[in-house]
């Protein structure tokens, strides 16, 4: 793979990044502004120019840790993952491609100041004469962008000092007059002005000693361009009457003429063509980086990653970028789409943020020459104010953005995810996090104690089934010296009535009870037998779990009957309504389990399944398999983590425990005496996270575990634990 040469250095860096700032964000947005904020409009600017500081110190530290072409897009592909890689990089894109466009654009009306000429034919000549520019090379295009900023820096310094001493104070009175309000709207507009503070790390891969340069070039430009935008509009605001501004096309043409006359206003409309230009060209060069990084990732085609040999720069990429560019002018009302884009360029910046919390709490190498100060606050705080700002783009912009998300998540799906298997840094944390809480949560409930067990039993006439749900029993209480309550229930139909001739025990009755009291000596653990009458059997053991207060309840799962079919399965309003843990027994025989299985779904064992599956083993002085699953899709990082995980549990348990990871899409798993795993209720959520078991049936009784719902996670929980697991 070609790399690209890096010629630039601080010099260019400072200009391609004020020149990707100062452009419309002082030419056009301020007339704007100020009919959403009057002259409040001059905190507005300082206030954004704050807001885009966290993001501005994520960005300086990544880009110093991965000095690579593709900028924002490398940053959130490497700590957030593909998908929003794909998401941040496609965004980006065709972000910086409509503000190229309305930059163009915006700066005819200048032009047209001087020159009756026509406007699209014009913008379309200067883009394309900056898409030949950055196809000739990065020097090139470095140096005219210095010379640009050159001269557009002294025209603009010759307004502002021009136009001081005629400034008036009366222009500022009612300063706060549109209110709070009136001052976040019109940060959240004027907040794209700083969008170009960190175009540079696109081009990071072309910076010579990017360690130094970088950070300098993008916290340089900032804090200088943030001076400058609240002093030019302060300026505007006070050298022009209360209103005459708001809304035209050329703001600082309007308060040059009041103040420098005709000559004022030949160097504003000189600067501000100098300024529009630079930012499209800025453009150009960083957005073009954007499907050449995706490329190189095998997220995009594999003809966007080559490197001309005559100029040394990715003539495919800015040849595609060029033409999105030519069609946007020709065709697309830019102004809105531009703002629609600038919606998105917020969100990126947030996640720009997290991305950076990502990378320092993962496991990967990650090792910048520069650091962000006041770590984690600041970005976390970029984060919010970042969704803050959202809310204030209206509800077309944030449509926009979502429909440029919504394509780029298609786009993920049906191109990227066949072509890769990686994953972010952030997964990796994030997974281990789950991880690490899932394993304090197994500690604490293995420290809890299992009082008293109620065996369910609906069915008569088996009794050696009966006999394996009590031994299970035993073996879970007994560690506690606990106590075994086997209960039959007997159903009787509605018509019947509840009278004492129900209530008389029969001879099946008193052999019941008889065994009990011998299994109880046989095993060593306390077991009571009863019998109950009713009307309705999940009802009647609901009823007596809650009356007893046992802590589980211990039931065979039975295959559903029409009636459960057709009126929803008994088994699952008993787990749902019990007001304890509830065991399903899959019953194929108990007869002293050596080898038993706690099988995983893809994400952390549930401590319930732990602490039933370590009791039997332990009882039964046997040995304990991690299943879980895994294929080719898997990760090193997934695998490793998972593995860490594995570890750390065994180190708990107090039995013999060897993991054994299994392929879900074939291979022979071993064969237990004995299966624990998560159950599944039928429920929505158990249908959204798709809980089915991930191996095949393993020929042996199998127990499934309901937590009692204070014990159940979250929605939000298993939505993590499946994303990074998965």
């Amino acid at each position: 793979m070609k790399e690209l040469e890096r010629d630039l250095g601080l010099p260019s860096v400072l200009a391609i990044s004020i020149g990707a700032m100062i452009g419309s964000g002082i030419f056009i947005l301020p007339a704007l502004a100020l009919k959403i904020a009057g002259p409040a409009v001059i905190v507005a600017y300082a206030l954004a120019g704050l807001l885009v500081l966290p993001a501005a110190l994520s960005k300086s530290e990544m880009a110093t840790a991965m000095p690579e072409a593709g900028g924002t897009y490398i940053y959130i592909e490497r700590g957030m993952g593909p998908l929003l890689g794909t998401v941040a990089g496609v965004g980006t894109w065709f972000s910086l491609s409509f503000k190229g466009a309305l930059a163009l654009v915006g700066g005819v009306p200048y032009l047209l100041l001087l020159l009756d000429l026509p406007m699209k034919p014009v913008a379309l000549g200067l883009a394309g004469v900056l898409i030949l520019v950055n196809i000739v090379g990065a020097k090139q295009t470095g140096r005219l962008q210095l010379g640009i900023v050159v001269v557009m820096l002294a025209a603009l310094g010759w307004f502002a000092a021009g136009s001081a001493p005629s400034v008036q104070s009366t222009n500022y009175v009612d300063f706060f007059g549109y209110g709070v309000g009136g001052l976040f709207a019109a940060t959240g507009l004027v907040f794209v002005s700083y969008a170009g503070v960190t175009k540079v790390a696109s081009v990071a891969e072309e910076v010579e000693n990017p360690g130094r340069n970088i950070p300098l070039g993008i916290l340089g430009s900032l804090v200088f361009t943030t001076v400058l935008y609240v002093a030019i509009v302060t300026v505007l605001v006070g050298v022009t009457d209360p209103g005459s501004v708001a809304g035209t096309l050329t703001p600082v043409a309007v308060a040059a003429e009041q103040t420098l006359g005709q000559a004022g206003v030949v160097a504003v409309i000189f600067a501000a063509i100098l300024a529009l230009i630079s930012t499209a060209n800025a453009g150009i060069l960083s957005s073009s980086r954007y499907p050449f990084a995706m490329s190189r990732d095998k997220l995009a085609p594999p003809s966007l990653s080559s490197v001309s040999d005559r100029f040394g720069t990715p003539v495919t990429s800015i040849t595609l970028t060029g033409a999105v560019l030519l069609l946007l002018i020709a065709f697309v009302p830019i102004l809105e789409i531009a703002k629609l884009a600038s919606a998105f360029q917020i969100m990126v910046f947030g996640l720009i943020n997290i991305a950076l919390i990502a990378f320092r709490e993962g496991s990967t190498e990650y090792e910048p020459e520069f650091t962000s100060p006041l770590y984690p606050w600041m970005q976390i705080f970029g984060a919010i104010t970042g969704v803050l700002l959202l809310t204030q783009m209206g509800t077309i912009a944030l449509l926009g953005a979502a429909v440029i998300t919504g394509g780029s998540i298609g786009w993920f799906f049906v191109y990227v995810r066949p072509r890769i298997s990686r994953e972010g840094v952030a997964t990796d944390a994030i997974r281990r996090q789950v991880g690490r809480d899932s394993l304090t949560e197994i500690e604490s409930a293995m420290a809890e104690d299992t009082r008293e067990v109620l065996v369910a039993l609906t069915k008569n006439g088996d009794e050696a089934r009966e006999r394996a749900l009590i031994e299970l029993a035993a073996d879970l209480v007994q560690p506690d010296d606990g106590r075994v309550v086997a209960v039959r229930f007997q159903e009787i139909p509605d018509q019947a009535p509840l009278t004492a001739d129900a209530a008389v025990q029969s001879e099946s009755d008193v052999s019941f009870e008889t065994r009990m009291g011998e299994l109880s000596t046989e095993l060593d653990v306390e077991i009571e037998g009863d019998e109950i009458v009713s009307h309705d059997t999940k009802h009647a053991i609901v009823n007596f779990a809650a009356n007893r207060g046992v802590d589980t309840i211990v039931a065979e799962h039975e295959p559903l009957r029409l009636r459960s079919r057709l009126l929803g399965d008994p088994i699952d309003w008993v787990v749902r309504h019990a007001p304890c843990h509830v065991l399903l027994v899959d019953n194929l025989g108990y007869d002293q389990p050596q080898h038993v299985v706690l099988s995983g779904d893809r994400g952390p064992y549930p401590p319930l399944a732990v602490n039933v599956a370590e009791a039997i083993t332990m009882a039964n002085d046997g040995e304990l398999s991690l299943w879980y699953p895994e294929n080719d899709e898997s990760t090193d990082k997934h695998r490793q983590a998972v593995g860490e995980y594995q570890f750390e549990l065994s180190e708990l348990l107090s039995v013999p425990v060897q993991a054994e990871p299994l392929r879900t899409d074939g291979g022979k798993p071993s064969n237990p005496d004995l299966l624990v795993r998560r159950g599944t209720s039928g429920d929505v959520r158990s249908a959204m996270f798709d809980d089915r078991p991930v191996f095949p049936s393993p020929g042996c009784t199998t127990v499934s575990v309901y937590p009692h719902e204070s014990g159940q996670p979250g929605f939000l929980r298993r939505l993590v634990e499946r994303v990074t697991f998965n």
